[in-house]
Parts: structure tokens; C-alpha cells; sequence
């Protein structure tokens, strides 16, 4: 009954109760974002869903658009400045991502959406991430976050897939704002991101 039917309406319920009243600090972000990286303030771009389904996520831009002679983007070292390692490190960019929830392409608690380019990498069990809607936190996240190994998440997300329950959610959500509060985890030592899933790992 949670699963397919309370989690649900929980997501729409508090996604549009915490966009009416965030509305004024997603504004002040966005300002602050359009000052400090330059316009577009939001960054979108497909990821795997439910099912596997494409879909766009959003986010708030955390990259300058610098550009070589040639007119391409510089790899990400070289366009992040300390305001958007802050603003990332933060988790303040994923807040749009409330409107994902809103329209069912995420939920609050779930395997984070990953990469489109990972589909094809993914074992038989890895895939099963994607039988539940991603979220915007999930039990990786607050085991860890982006200093464990892709074993370790997949892991993490596979647990939460066989084991969806509300007290879990609830016991996710609490431990998330600590997670946030003190950013254990937010990127590896000396990284900006994550190094690329290569399709490697063991089972």
C-alpha cells in the first residue's frame, strides 16, 4: 500500500507544499546564481528513471560557461569557482528537483538518478535500481554519499528497492538534513565529482 500508493501522494503533497514556500528563497538563489555563473541559472539534462524512462532533471546551475579558442566548454575543474563548490557542497543546486517530484519523475527517497550513458553498463541486478522512481536522497546518500564505491551504492539502492517501507523513507529523511547540514560526503578528496561508472564493478 505505501509503496504503490502512499508514497505517492506524500510526494506530490510536500513537493507543492514546500515549492509554495520556498518560492521566495528559490528566487533569491536563483539572483544570486544568475550573478555569480551567469544565465541560465537552471541546468537540466536527461537521466534514467522509473523503468528506465528518460526524463529531464533540474538543477541549479553550479558551472560557469567558460570556453576555449575553439569554443568548446573547459572540462569541469576549470569552471567551477568556490561559489559553485559551496553551492554544490551544500545541496542547495538539487532544490528544483522538487519540480521533478511534482510531476512523478522522482520522489523524495530513491536511487539518485544517475548518468544515460550508464544504462548499457549496468548487471541484471544493477538495473533493478530503476524499479522505483529515483529520488532526491536516498540510503546511499546518507551512507556515504560520493566517498564510497559504485559497489557500495548499487548496494545501498538494491537494500532500499527490496526493502521500501515508510519507516524506512522517514528514517532516510531525518538523516539526510544531518547529512546536508555537515556535507560528510558531498565529494571525494581532491575531486570536484565522482569518477565515471566504467561498467567494472563486481556484482
Amino acid at each position: 500500500m505505501y509503496k504503490n500508493f502512499i508514497k505517492r501522494i506524500l510526494d506530490i503533497f510536500f513537493s507543492l507544499f514546500l515549492l509554495l514556500i520556498l518560492w521566495p528563497l528559490l528566487i533569491v538563489i536563483a539572483l544570486v546564481v544568475k550573478i555569480k555563473l551567469g544565465g541560465p541559472v537552471i541546468f537540466t539534462q536527461e537521466r534514467p528513471g522509473l523503468n528506465a524512462k528518460i526524463f529531464r532533471i533540474y538543477k541549479f546551475k553550479s558551472l560557469t560557461d567558460e570556453k576555449d579558442e575553439n569554443g568548446n566548454l573547459l572540462p569541469m575543474e576549470k569552471r567551477i569557482n568556490k561559489f559553485g563548490q559551496a553551492f554544490r557542497s551544500s545541496s542547495l543546486d538539487e532544490l528544483p528537483q522538487l519540480v521533478n517530484i511534482l510531476k512523478g519523475e522522482m520522489s523524495f527517497i530513491g536511487p539518485r538518478p544517475l548518468l544515460v550513458q550508464y544504462l548499457p553498463l549496468y548487471n541484471e541486478r544493477q538495473r533493478h535500481r530503476h524499479d522505483v522512481r529515483p529520488g532526491l536522497t536516498g540510503l546511499a546518500q546518507i551512507n556515504g554519499r560520493n566517498l564510497n564505491s559504485w559497489k557500495e551504492n548499487f548496494d545501498y539502492d538494491i537494500e532500499y528497492v527490496n526493502n521500501i517501507s515508510f519507516m524506512n523513507d522517514l528514517h532516510i529523511l531525518i538523516k539526510t538534513f544531518s547529512v546536508v547540514i555537515t556535507k560528510k560526503g558531498a565529494t571525494p578528496e581532491n575531486r570536484y565529482t565522482r569518477e565515471y561508472f566504467t561498467g567494472n564493478e563486481e556484482d
